[in-house]
This record gives C-alpha cells, sequence and structure tokens, in this order.
C-alpha cells in the first residue's frame, strides 16, 4: 500500500449537506452578481453547483427561499458596526453603509427576496438569525451611547435600530426616493429627538 492509498480521507466538516449548501450558495452569488437577482434561475444554480435542481428544490423549496437564504447568510457580514464616538456619528455612518448596501446586488437581491419569499421553517430561521445577529451587533451603539450620557439608560436599541432603517427601507423598496446626505442628518436627528423623549 502506498502513502496515498493509506490516507484517510479529507473530511470537510458539516458533511454532505454543508458541502451543497456552500456550492448552491457560492453559484447563487455568482449568478446575482453576473446577472441580477431578477434572472437568478434554480437551473442555472443546479449547473454551475454541481447539484441537481430536485435536490435544490428539496432543501428550498422555491427560488426565492434560495435567495432569500443565501442573501441573509451573506449579508451578516457585509455591514460593519460603526464607532465614531458619538450617537449621532455612529447612526449615520450605519445609515450610509445601509444605503450604500442596499444600492448592490447583493443588497438589492436580499430586499426583493424579502418581499417575495414563501415562509418556510428554514428561512424563517435565517431571517430570524439575520436579524438577531443585526440587532444585537448594533446594541453596542446603543450601550457606548447610554455611557456617555447620550440616551437614557435602559434605551431599547432594537426599537432604535428600527427607527433608523424603516424608512431607509421604505424608500429604497416603495418610494424609490434617493436617500442624500440632507435626508440622512435629518432622519438621524429625529431618531435622537425621539430615543430622548
Amino acid at each position: 500500500m502506498t502513502g496515498v492509498e493509506k490516507a484517510e480521507p479529507q473530511r470537510r466538516p458539516g458533511g454532505r449537506a454543508a458541502r451543497v449548501r456552500e456550492a448552491v450558495h457560492r453559484a447563487v452569488l455568482e449568478a446575482v452578481f453576473e446577472h441580477g437577482v431578477e434572472k437568478v434561475g434554480i437551473p442555472d444554480v443546479s449547473r454551475r453547483a454541481g447539484i441537481r435542481d430536485s435536490s435544490i428544490y428539496r432543501r428550498w423549496g422555491t427560488r426565492e427561499n434560495l435567495i432569500l437564504d443565501v442573501m441573509l447568510s451573506v449579508s451578516e457580514r457585509t455591514v460593519p458596526l460603526p464607532d465614531t464616538g458619538s450617537l449621532y456619528g455612529d447612526l449615520s455612518e450605519l445609515a450610509f453603509q445601509l444605503i450604500d448596501y442596499l444600492d448592490t446586488p447583493l443588497g438589492q437581491g436580499v430586499a426583493k427576496a424579502l418581499a417575495f419569499v414563501t415562509d418556510s421553517e428554514e428561512i424563517a430561521e435565517a431571517r430570524d438569525s439575520f436579524w438577531n445577529t443585526r440587532y444585537h451587533a448594533n446594541e453596542e451603539i446603543i450601550t457606548r451611547a447610554i455611557a456617555r450620557g447620550e440616551v437614557p439608560p435602559g434605551t431599547d436599541a432594537r426599537v432604535v435600530i428600527e427607527l433608523l432603517v424603516a424608512p431607509i427601507h421604505f424608500r429604497h423598496l416603495l418610494t424609490r426616493e434617493h436617500c442624500d446626505a440632507r435626508f440622512v442628518d435629518q432622519h438621524v436627528n429625529r431618531v435622537i429627538r425621539a430615543v430622548r423623549s
């Protein structure tokens, strides 16, 4: 027996299911960046990933569920936590990051996938995990603001983040209005006034 024959086969953590998920996710992202989310189809993803389309349908159910799962898992890593030294600065930076992100193919894909997704247990888990991660990460902004005396103790970080991001998503998805620096300045000041009151 040679050394090659004796060697144990290398296995990646998570087994086959993890490998399938990784290959499919990579294929979806390639397709989104090449063609935009509207043109992503399961046959193309299947070809790119080398995975049968029946396996993709069995795991994700619909094209929308698949796209949303991919977008949410990748998006968790794309908007870093700002630390500017003030609540106004942190919320402004977070707003600008979100606005820029929503203008990317990935951000547009998340927004559109969320609008058309059919709920399943897996998608509900992906969505909850995504938002819980975002809320938890952004709690630090409010913790620092409380320590600096900018907002009252006990301020609910989740409410602050919802107040900040909801109008940005509304403009992006529904009214298609641009969120410029003037909008961000006025909006962030409104959020801070609301939290302080």
